[in-house]
């Protein structure tokens, strides 16, 4: 995410537990060392592919992480996590905001209302956030070296000056999770119809997971990431359609939109 001087920090602060740790968790009466590696490969395959998730809460991971305000708005909705922001009604934020690299700018999807079409210009955006961290220093009375501009008045609280920065500014914090809930974050942020911008955190997130717990990691790929889920009609119509029979979207219960989804999860779109 370093377009154009951006800023991207993923860094791990403490972690406990790891692939041990599972499967420890899933054998119970079991101690550490008592299986062999490909036996523990098994297991973590089985608790993934049969959807038994407790193990994998097991396992932790806190990471501190520096990311635009609008990035962080979406990751936030991640509910089942520990979070400590930092907070800019103590502190004066930096002049650190995000502009997208020229390939990243486009226009809203006409076909997609969470997509992105054409590309358009950055001038703008670049000029407000400018003007508006102009305007936050002014409002504290404050210059970027955290020195008073004028003797003859007070600036105004920070809780207050704040709200005049864009979403695009950059905060930061400390977010701890468990090692089942972290998968489902990469799941739906590394998806690539997520939005960039959080997709590449969860990237580097993913590399992580990888050197973490390289057997859960290795087992995640195989049921989550690359894996595939179908309803009960889709599974109707696979069932024909491997029986040799010429399925179209009308014969099944499915919607077009359903249908597109099925024909591209098998590759037939």
């Amino acid at each position: 995410m370093r377009d154009e001087g951006d800023i991207l920090v993923v860094r791990v602060i403490d972690y406990m537990g790891d692939d041990g740790a599972v499967v420890q968790a899933a054998r119970v009466s079991y101690g550490r060392g008592t299986k062999k590696v490909s036996e523990d490969r098994g297991l973590i395959h089985y608790l993934l592919r049969h959807w038994h998730t407790t193990p994998f809460e097991m396992a932790e991971i806190k990471f501190h992480v520096k990311l635009p305000i609008f990035v962080a708005r979406q990751w936030i909705r991640h509910r089942m996590a520990n979070v400590n922001e930092y907070s800019a009604r103590y502190s004066i934020l930096d002049r650190e905001f995000y502009i997208p690299a020229q390939e990243h700018l486009s226009a809203q999807s006409v076909q997609n209302r969470q997509g992105r079409g054409e590309v358009v210009g950055a001038a703008t955006l670049t000029d407000d956030a400018q003007r508006n961290y102009d305007h936050y220093l002014d409002l504290l009375n404050h210059d970027e070296g955290g020195q008073q501009i004028r003797d003859d008045r007070q600036g105004l609280a920070r809780e207050l000056a704040r709200m005049n920065l864009s979403l695009n500014f950059y905060t930061q914090w400390y977010w701890k999770t468990d090692l089942h809930n972290l998968m489902n974050f990469v799941r739906l942020r590394a998806d690539p119809h997520a939005q960039y911008e959080i997709r590449v955190y969860a990237e580097v997130i993913l590399d992580i997971l990888e050197k973490w717990v390289p057997l859960t990691y290795e087992a995640f790929r195989e049921h989550r990431l690359e894996a595939a889920t179908f309803s009960g009609e889709a599974l109707k119509a696979l069932g024909r359609m491997l029986a040799g029979e010429h399925v179209e979207q009308l014969d099944t219960s499915m919607s077009k939109r359903e249908w597109d989804e099925f024909l591209a999860k098998l590759e037939l779109s």
